[in-house]
């Protein structure tokens, strides 16, 4: 099935001896990853794993471009890739690495800079999966290319998206079909995975269910530690447990950081910014809080707060495309005097565009407010270095139509109209 970042794994195979494609469990790393291989090598599987853990080298056999399945389970593969990239002048396109838990650090003795290029995979987004008709295109809209499109979204089946998720394996199959891969996946997770890093797999399951219930937040680790009713929440050593969870959920590519965002280049604020938390896909947070779409249809503030993972999600996917994007292009906007904005892409030219989320039409006129208190307050800081927007979008759950409001500047998108 054809993927969105088909072409930058096309281009970096052009330009660096081998490209790793990280992402959570099966979002589809290896179906694209084989698409453009011409032999693998499947380290998940125990007779690969235990033939490289005796010399790392076999792992490298087959013909370029060499797909190395889940090469973290042996770390020395990274060393022995680097090395046979020098050896062979740094020719490019000559092996992809899939990877679905961060390796252990200390047994990789070499970056890779220069030989080996990263790309970050999520789950499909709902153009790839074909929820979306992907006519009005993020891309676009930061060239000031737009044109009014007829929508008319509902509600009902983003509840049905929202629970069935992104993943390859479902996208042909049957809503209900969702809970068992779902079921699967934290099986795989809690009783595999995390046991793995060190940890217990009931406890790191009660952080993911504490992170889904402030999903979208910057919790505290104390919070954290009190909603996975940890002994003593208010404790130090049970902030760290919190944390090192958190940690670990991240590493296995389960949870992504948001990070906030501040207009003027050289502020620190930005780096003060706590992250905010959301699921590789709005499915897992769906799953862990056992929601299903009719219970979503009848509870606004819980749609609401999905819908608003679901969006962020798709911003991540399209915005991760775009010429010129940062490795972590999207961000969220939150300062002392409560402005806030929902979502910010920042170009590494330095144009950017802001996002209010709403599950209806209805709320439109309150985000396009917001959107533009922050292009008012950031034109008025002499220090901000890029005060004009791109452009201003609020993104809707429901709606009849993608176009621009004369009276504010501000976009209004269904979700099921965006694209890259």
């Amino acid at each position: 099935m054809p993927r969105l970042m088909d072409a930058m794994l096309s281009k970096a195979l052009d330009q660096t001896g081998a490209v790793e494609v990280t992402g959570t469990m099966w979002c589809g790393k290896t179906w694209t990853s084989t698409a453009f291989g011409n032999s693998i090598s499947r380290i998940g599987l125990t007779p690969a794993r235990l033939a490289a853990e005796a010399d790392p080298a076999t792992a490298l056999l087959g013909e370029a471009p060499h797909v190395i399945d889940e090469w973290q389970d042996v770390p020395a593969i990274w060393d022995e890739v680097r090395m046979r990239i020098d050896e062979n002048a740094g020719k490019p396109g000559q092996f992809i690495l899939t990877g679905s838990a961060q390796p252990n650090k200390e047994k990789v003795h070499h970056s890779g800079a220069g030989r080996i290029s990263r790309l970050h995979m999520r789950t499909m987004s709902l153009q790839e999966a074909g929820r979306s008709s992907g006519k009005v295109s993020l891309a676009g809209l930061f060239n000031g290319e737009f044109e009014t499109q007829l929508v008319q979204q509902k509600l009902l089946p983003l509840a049905g998206y929202l629970c069935q998720g992104g993943w390859p394996s479902l996208i042909h199959n049957h809503i209900d079909d969702a809970t068992l891969l779902l079921d699967s996946y934290f099986d795989a997770l809690f009783e595999i995975n995390i046991p793995k890093k060190g940890l217990k797999g009931s406890e790191s399951r009660n952080v993911a269910q504490a992170l889904a219930r402030n999903l979208g937040s910057a919790p505290r680790w104390y919070t954290i530690a009190a909603d996975a009713r940890f002994d003593q929440p208010e404790s130090k050593a049970a902030a760290n447990k919190a944390a090192d969870h958190v940690g670990a959920l991240k590493d296995l590519f389960v949870i992504e950081e948001i990070c906030g965002w501040d207009a003027p280049i050289r502020s620190r604020s930005r780096l003060r910014t706590k992250p905010k938390y959301y699921f590789a896909d709005p499915s897992l947070a769906a799953r862990l809080l056992n929601i299903t779409p009719d219970r979503l249809l009848e509870d606004g503030q819980l749609f609401g707060v999905l819908f608003e993972a679901l969006c962020i999600h798709e911003l991540c996917v399209y915005a991760s495309v775009l010429p010129g994007a940062a490795p972590n292009p999207v961000c969220y906007y939150k300062d002392a005097d409560g402005l806030e904005a929902d979502a910010i892409i920042e170009l590494r030219d330095g144009r950017w565009a802001a996002f209010e989320i709403k599950l209806g039409e209805n709320k439109f006129s309150e985000g396009a407010a917001s959107l533009k208190r922050l292009k008012d307050k950031i034109a008025l800081n002499p220090a901000a270095q890029n005060p004009e927007p791109a452009f201003m979008a609020v993104l809707v759950g429901s709606g009849e139509y993608a176009r621009l409001d004369k009276d504010t500047g501000v976009y209004i998108i269904p979700i099921t109209a965006l694209g890259r």
